[in-house]
């Protein structure tokens, strides 16, 4: 049964979020609207700059020693938001017993495809040296979350080891944006704006093709990733998103866990201090990612 918190919080983020990004002109005011989802800190968890690779960012750390490391990507359609936005979920993680570097990767317009690529791939390379495949996680949330597969296809292709495993929540995995999801959800999507999904893609790609694997990882050959799960809502525009690049890890006989949560909007688990699904998602996707770990050990 969807919690009554979810009830509220989708008719709020329509009026005070979508509306703003609906009438949004340019980059700025766009966001200007996703930055207003400020959230409270997490209790016991302690934040701090670092560069990694070359990239700027910060490590949430909790209190007790950390099961294993993630690197964690957040969303914002490639150009908004920063790891200071997605606190209430890798402070999430940190309190769930990970140490967690979110990079502050590049964003466009101002820097575009393949920026935000190469940053998370340096960060990789980094991570790899440092703490080795077997104690890493991959994470990120909507663009994030096709950055993180993105980040992978690279690796690969470079001979890198895979992490231990992946995990991800609503990802963007077509720039092409040919989801049936995305017309069929349209009103039923809370936050984001169905019509300005191509709009988005076009700021980022800057003229490269859409459907170039780095950038919409559905294009790509997925063989070889490590153990995925990926959590997406009932009621959101990429529900197809998730749906197909699961569809694909499998076909291309690959270990993935798709869980469709009802009634919640995109990416919910940033309100873990308001819904009980978010703190619910949250939990179920560190038990994965420490089972992934073990599984490496």
């Amino acid at each position: 049964m969807p919690s009554w918190q979810s009830y509220v919080i989708n008719p709020v983020l329509r009026l005070f979020v979508k509306r703003r990004l609906a009438k949004a002109q340019t980059p700025l005011e766009a966001r200007a609207a996703f930055e207003c989802l400020s959230a409270p800190a997490v209790s016991g968890v302690s934040f701090e700059a670092d560069v990694v690779g070359g990239v700027p960012g910060e490590w949430a750390t909790g209190t007790a020693q950390a099961a294993g490391v993630m690197l964690y990507l957040h969303g914002g359609g490639y150009f908004a938001c920063s790891p200071a936005t997605h606190r209430p979920i890798t402070g999430g993680f940190a309190a769930h017993g990970f140490a967690v570097f979110a990079p502050h990767y590049r964003l466009a317009p101002e820097h575009p495809f393949p920026a935000a690529v190469d940053d998370a791939l340096a960060c990789y390379r980094a991570a790899l040296v440092t703490h080795g495949a077997a104690r890493l996680v991959m994470a990120g949330d909507s663009a994030g979350g096709g950055l993180a597969l993105a980040t992978l296809l690279a690796a690969r292709k470079a001979e890198l080891a895979m992490p231990a495993g992946l995990v991800l929540f609503s990802p963007w995995t077509d720039l092409a944006a040919t989801g049936a999801s995305i017309k069929a959800n349209a009103e039923r999507e809370s936050l984001l704006v169905g019509s300005r999904i191509a709009e988005v893609a076009a700021l980022y790609l800057q003229g490269v093709n859409p459907e170039t694997p780095l950038a919409s990882p559905l294009y790509g050959d997925l063989r070889g990733l490590p153990r995925t799960l990926i959590q997406v809502s009932d009621r959101e525009i990429l529900l197809d998103d998730s749906r197909r690049i699961a569809e694909k890890i499998k076909a291309e006989g690959g270990w993935v866990k798709l869980s469709i949560w009802p009634n919640l909007p995109h990416v919910w688990q940033i309100s873990q201090s308001f819904l009980p699904e978010a703190r619910q998602a949250l939990a179920q996707a560190a038990d994965f990612a420490k089972s992934t770990l073990a599984s490496c050990a």
